[in-house]
């Protein structure tokens, strides 16, 4: 794995709600994005606002009393290539990461799948063709 952090996910209780504090109050850029999410730059990472609930199914993840395995947020690993979600989930694993949902074909048009480390610290590994910063 490269040494890049792409994103950092916010799972939010109130999706319009953080919008307004992140661009508002913290005056973070934002770029323009589809209804559901809100995406602000850092930089070449980028913060990302998701609904707390959708993004715990998006991992294939509990997030309800008393079975909650979702942390709450995600970071996320952009790879150059399509196929490379698969090849460094394969890597990961050899090693010793848990995969906790393999690489599949997303909504948007891209490809991801989810690994936690040691700590359970989730990580999305992504494929985005509009994602500038690989």
């Amino acid at each position: 794995m490269e040494p890049r952090l792409s994103f950092v996910t916010l799972g939010v209780r109130d999706l319009a709600h953080a919008t307004a504090f992140y661009r508002d109050v913290l005056k973070l850029p934002q770029i323009p994005t589809p209804d559901g999410v809100s995406f602000f730059e850092l930089g070449r990472t980028w913060l990302s606002l998701y609904p707390r609930v959708e993004l715990a199914h998006d991992a294939g993840l509990l997030d309800e009393a008393p079975h909650r395995e979702f942390p709450g947020f995600a970071l996320a690993h952009n790879v150059r290539e399509r196929e490379d979600v698969d090849r460094l989930l394969e890597e990961l694993s050899a090693a010793g990461a848990r995969i906790v949902k393999p690489a599949a074909d997303a909504e948007w048009g891209g490809r991801s799948g989810y690994f936690a480390d040691p700590e359970g610290f989730l990580w999305e590994v992504a494929w985005n063709s509009h994602f500038p910063h690989v």
